[in-house]
């Protein structure tokens, strides 16, 4: 799914009021009627229940305007606040001419003192005030009334972005000029903003919202910045054939662990062999040769030459069709040293976490032996060791593209909405995982996840872009079952299968409509 800017968002919205074809007016009261449908599956009818609909003068608050209307017309109690403006959008127009034939009650924001029409206000707020057209720097009443509705408290949802937030500035908000909403509605088309980790305390739930935008017409926009969903994961997946057999699915290594850190190797083997990979084997040192022997009776254990940590190298690493290294592997001068003979051997794409990014982050130099088209699995912490301290969101996008462009490299930066980095310059955010997730060991298990594909033959890129999907889909699946609060990393290994049974299931159902 393509992320896209408000410019192309706007042609979009052209050609399919041309193509499809559907009056502007229609277009919105689709948009408005999603929205909706939203609200009222999502907060059950109640005799107090009030949504008061902040509107702005654009087609956002058009939106907004048409939401009145389509709940006031469902029973439910609404009250409208307009903020003044010298002219309003045709089809904001058109919508406040029909609410005003509906017993609506409606306040015209112009001043200062009108604002305290909002104070006695309860129950849920609907932000449509700019959406995602805002183009520029929010002043005088506007920010005002932002900072009215913020300190209301009440249960916020905006419509499309967050009124402040705009998709074409870089870091110029400010706390007092931006909603903050505890859901975002976001209409059909992702909206960067929505997907950085500095605008979360403003977006809330990011929920997407079809609202039948011509699919051709996305499509003739280019994009480099893609949200990745269960269509685009059904487009890689390869269910597997009946014939097949281990041999099919790749030998896979993991060279993890060191005394005191076996526990991640473990994880990592497991999350490698319930993602699919027809062999397993796994380094580590001879400390971790009777835990990994009970723990994963069907990985093959290899034993270092070091007692407590990785030491030496041999030369067996090139028959492997994947390797992932790094999970709790530490960062003694002697498992670097192994690192390195490593990477001297290595002649195909592979796997780097924690530790081994650890270690190579001050070498600039080992980062060049690194084999083209590699997959690294940064937390931000780590990141800044590689490329230092961004200013803001949209900085670190820019450093993480250009290292990924330039070194030829897959970064994998974990986080909500984790972001792949391509060598083709693409960016690729993830749709799925949750919070239950920040808990350690997960970091180890997509280690194992991302070795898995790659032993199975699937493309770097295709390889990072799944495996983290499925990765999140499994984190997914036990907060379901389990709670955020209460799931582990070893929640990820056991709920792996039945993410993969229903990816397998809807790629079918998907495969047999098309």
């Amino acid at each position: 799914m393509k992320v896209l800017n408000p410019q192309q968002i706007r042609q979009v919205d052209a050609d399919t009021i041309q193509h499809k074809p559907i009056s502007s007016i229609n277009l919105m009261e689709q948009a408005a009627e999603a929205c909706s449908q939203w609200l009222i599956g999502h907060f059950p009818r109640h005799p107090d229940l009030i949504f008061n609909i902040v509107c702005g003068c654009g087609n956002n608050g058009g939106d907004g305007l048409a939401i009145a209307r389509q709940l006031r017309l469902q029973g439910f109690s609404v009250r409208v606040f307009l903020l003044a403006a010298e002219r309003y959008a045709p089809d904001c127009q058109t919508n406040l001419r029909r609410l005003q034939q509906l017993d609506v009650p409606m306040t015209l924001l112009q001043h200062r003192d009108d604002l305290n029409r909002l104070q006695d206000c309860d129950g849920i707020v609907i932000d449509a005030l700019f959406g995602s057209g805002l183009n520029h720097t929010l002043q005088g009443l506007a920010v005002e009334l932002i900072n009215t509705v913020n300190q209301l408290k009440l249960l916020t949802v905006s419509i499309d972005l967050p009124s402040g937030l705009s998709c074409e500035q870089e870091n110029n908000i400010t706390a007092d000029t931006v909603i903050r909403a505890d859901y975002t509605l976001c209409l059909e088309i992702p909206k960067l903003p929505l997907l950085l980790p500095e605008n979360q305390e403003y977006s809330g739930e990011m929920v997407l919202l079809p609202i039948g935008l011509l699919p051709d017409a996305v499509a003739r926009q280019s994009s480099e910045l893609f949200y990745t969903d269960l269509h685009d994961i059904q487009q890689i997946y390869r269910p597997r054939r009946r014939f097949s057999h281990k041999g099919s699915f790749g030998h896979a290594l993991i060279i993890a662990g060191s005394y005191g850190k076996i526990g991640a190797a473990v994880l990592a083997v497991q999350g490698c062999l319930r993602a699919g990979a027809g062999l397993v084997s796994v380094e580590s040192p001879k400390c971790g040769y009777p835990i990994l022997q009970s723990a994963v009776p069907e990985a093959m254990a290899i034993i270092n030459h070091g007692e407590t940590v990785l030491s030496g190298c041999s030369s067996h690493y090139r028959t492997y069709r994947a390797v992932g290294i790094g999970s709790g592997i530490g960062q003694d001068p002697l498992t670097k040293y192994y690192l390195l003979q490593l990477l001297h051997q290595m002649d195909k794409p592979m796997v780097l976490d924690a530790d081994a990014l650890n270690l190579l982050s001050q070498d600039p130099a080992a980062q060049q032996l690194i084999p083209p088209h590699s997959i690294l699995t940064p937390h931000p912490k780590e990141w800044q060791r590689w490329i230092g301290e961004w200013q803001h969101d949209h900085h670190k996008l820019q450093l993480s593209r250009t290292f990924a462009q330039q070194q030829k490299l897959y970064v994998v930066l974990k986080g909500a909405y984790t972001a792949i980095f391509c060598p083709d310059g693409s960016i690729h955010f993830n749709s799925s995982g949750n919070p239950g997730m920040a808990s350690g060991g997960s970091g180890d298990v997509l280690t194992g996840v991302l070795t898995a594909l790659l032993a199975q033959g699937y493309s770097p890129k295709q390889s990072a872009i799944l495996g983290v999907y499925l990765h999140g889909y499994a984190g997914d699946l036990a907060a379901q079952a389990l709670s955020q609060e209460g799931m582990i990393a070893g929640d990820l290994i056991r709920y792996l299968p039945l993410a993969l049974r229903e990816l397998s299931r809807t790629h079918s159902v998907s495969h047999k409509k098309g």
